[in-house]
């Protein structure tokens, strides 16, 4: 596996450096208080709705997140112009302002006993987050480098869940304590504003990408355009998509969780508190374990990864859910017709599965969000980005207002909440199988990613030559059938192979190669077409400004020596003028899919179960300076003498 360099400062570093800090705390606030608020006024509704309205608490748990999503709809393009046009800096300002106004009309809420006057607030915490989304997502680009990115995005989405998650406790908490229990939630959420606008004076200045930008009152029109013009970037289109869904998924979760720790754990509003740390747990930590897992760069490798997880545990918790309703069913007889605690409900048979299903669930989820939030900042217009991630969150705001009406009305049907949950891990599966047919690339990347995770342990040397942008062509020696998807694998960004057309034709291999869009070759003798076909590909590859990877030797070595390099590469470098990038792979010669003809058997058990490789990068060659000899004899220097 890649690791960052010792002199690589971690994600936490950040922490402490004024242009991501104020940043971090600023957001990490609001989306306390966000869930401080809401939280207690869906506990209030659960657990004492007598007291508050006749509706059914079912159809008010559900109502008050699509009442919170709304403004989404309505306002995120407005938003994006916004954050495209104006100082982030200074518009953050005003958004923390604009919080600490209606959470003084939350607290008159609370203090009055007026349901619809905290209502009204939740529509306006709604405008608040709205307005900052866009914010929020184009100010790290701005400010991060690019190998910062999944870094810095997983200490944020960490902070963001942490914040969730202690919003969700304490708002719990604090509005049940008697007598004063009330005025101790009004008090606080006013407080945390106040915190988070003063954080926000810290934030460094973030210059407006299109200060010239007109802004369109057209809420409509301006979100149709916005759409269209991220969709004309497939890869970040689909990655919008992948995001709304994660958020439908969450939305469906999450807004059942109040009633299903009453009617079906049994439990008191603790239990409630229990499954929401649970699941924060999962999502912080499953955030924070990207960078690792990724190599500190953006690994959409991931991706498929968690849809995985995300499938599989959210079936389980429909299963976990009908044991515990057998085995648990003695925590109603044994407490006597009242609500068990958490410490009772953690005494009962099945919890510990239900448990351990949502905080994989929390973390699978993070292992799915965090690698498409960096791929948007990375691959989306960098004047435009802002209004990409208000498209982004007007896609959000609409899936959760499906998943709420989806919950509503499957629930209105007779169906379970563990039912409920059993089909949206379900629709996770198709959507999943959707998503990754029409961008192939995120499937390639999940099994190289797997391959060098499960199978291989890959250590780089100067990977952080080959270059994040720009056309360059990287030459290599070739040893197995894997050595595409090991390169693929540790690159930062998707190559375009040129590798035999035999290779390209091999069963299963050939489909990952032809989902990477590599491009197959042939010699003059067996078919000039394909060759001068292939030939024009690269060319108009590089034009585009891609990376090409050739192996030069045109066949698999036959006995772990480097062979002579042709002269196709001074031909591609005669039509693009490009640099050459030279590299080496280590170890591979051992592998049971190259062509070392020594004992099969002998050569696995050498290898082990985590057989070690390497990848060595040199210096880039100019094109002036490119002969196929000279190339062979830098590649031979970079492997050295371990095939």
């Amino acid at each position: 596996m890649s690791q960052p360099s010792p002199s690589q400062p971690n994600q936490f570093s950040l922490l402490k450096q004024r242009r991501f800090a104020p940043f971090f705390w600023t957001q990490f606030l609001g989306a306390f208080n966000d869930n401080l608020f809401k939280t207690a006024l869906i506990v209030v509704i659960t657990f004492d709705a007598l007291s508050w309205t006749t509706l059914a608490p079912s159809l008010v748990t559900n109502l008050i997140p699509g009442l919170f999503i709304l403004p989404y709809v309505l306002f995120s393009a407005t938003a994006g112009q916004l954050a495209d046009k104006f100082d982030k800096a200074g518009l953050t300002r005003c958004v923390k302002w604009l919080e600490v106004v209606i959470m003084v009309i939350a607290g008159i809420g609370w203090m009055t006993h007026h349901l619809w006057l905290l209502v009204a607030a939740v529509v306006g915490m709604g405008i608040h987050s709205t307005l900052f989304g866009p914010v929020k997502y184009a100010y790290l680009p701005q400010h991060l480098k690019k190998e910062e990115l999944i870094g810095g995005n997983g200490v944020t989405e960490m902070g963001t869940f942490v914040g969730i998650l202690a919003g969700e406790i304490l708002g719990a908490v604090l509005v049940v304590m008697q007598p004063h229990g009330l005025y101790f939630e009004a008090g606080a959420t006013i407080f945390v504003a106040v915190v988070g606008l003063l954080a926000s004076y810290r934030i460094p200045a973030s210059p407006a990408p299109a200060p010239e930008l007109k802004v369109s009152w057209n809420f409509v029109g301006e979100s149709v355009r916005n759409l269209r013009f991220s969709s004309k970037n497939r890869v970040v289109f689909q990655s919008m998509l992948g995001n709304s869904w994660f958020w439908f998924y969450g939305a469906v979760l999450l807004a059942q969780l109040p009633v299903y720790s009453k009617d079906y754990l049994h439990g008191d509003h603790g239990a409630f508190v229990m499954l929401l740390t649970v699941f924060s747990l999962g999502v912080g930590s499953g955030s924070l374990l990207c960078e690792r897992l990724s190599g500190a760069k953006v690994e959409i490798g991931l991706v498929p990864f968690g849809s995985i997880g995300l499938t599989i545990f959210g079936a389980d918790l429909y299963f976990a859910s009908n044991a515990f309703a057998i085995s648990g069913a003695a925590v109603v007889s044994t407490v006597a017709g009242t609500s068990a605690d958490v410490m009772t409900l953690l005494r009962q048979p099945g919890i510990w599965r239900i448990l351990f299903d949502f905080l994989m669930i929390g973390m699978f989820g993070g292992f799915f969000i965090v690698p498409l939030f960096a791929l948007i900042q990375l691959r989306a217009d960098p004047a435009h980005i802002s209004r990409t991630i208000a498209g982004m969150n007007i896609l959000n705001a609409l899936f959760m207002v499906a998943a709420a009406g989806m919950a509503i009305v499957l629930l209105g049907q007779g169906l379970t909440i563990p039912q409920l949950f059993l089909v949206t891990a379900l629709l996770n599966a198709l959507v999943a199988i959707y998503i990754f047919s029409l961008v192939p690339e995120f499937l390639m990347r999940f099994l190289a990613w797997l391959l060098i995770h499960t199978v291989h342990r890959v250590h780089t040397v100067d990977a952080d030559r080959i270059p994040a942008e720009g056309a360059a062509v990287l030459v290599c020696n070739h040893v197995s059938y894997v050595d595409a998807l090991v390169i693929g694998a540790i690159a930062p960004r998707p190559i375009r192979f040129v590798m035999d057309h035999r290779i390209f034709k091999t069963p299963f291999l050939g489909w990952i190669f032809r989902t990477a869009r590599a491009i197959p070759i042939a010699p003059a003798k067996e078919d000039p077409w394909l060759m001068e076909k292939a030939y024009i590909d690269i060319a108009q590859a590089l034009h585009e400004g891609e990376i090409v990877c050739i192996f030069p030797e045109g066949q698999l070595t036959r006995d772990g020596e480097i062979n002579p390099f042709k002269g196709g590469i001074a031909k591609i470098i005669e039509r693009s003028q490009v640099p050459v990038i030279p590299m080496a792979l280590r170890g591979l010669w051992t592998h049971l899919l190259s062509r070392n003809k020594e004992n099969i058997f002998g050569r696995a058990f050498h290898a082990g179960l985590r057989s070690k490789l390497a990848l060595a990068v040199g210096q880039p060659v100019a094109p002036q300076d490119v002969t196929p000899d000279g190339l062979r004899a830098d590649v031979a220097a970079l492997r050295g003498d371990w095939k």
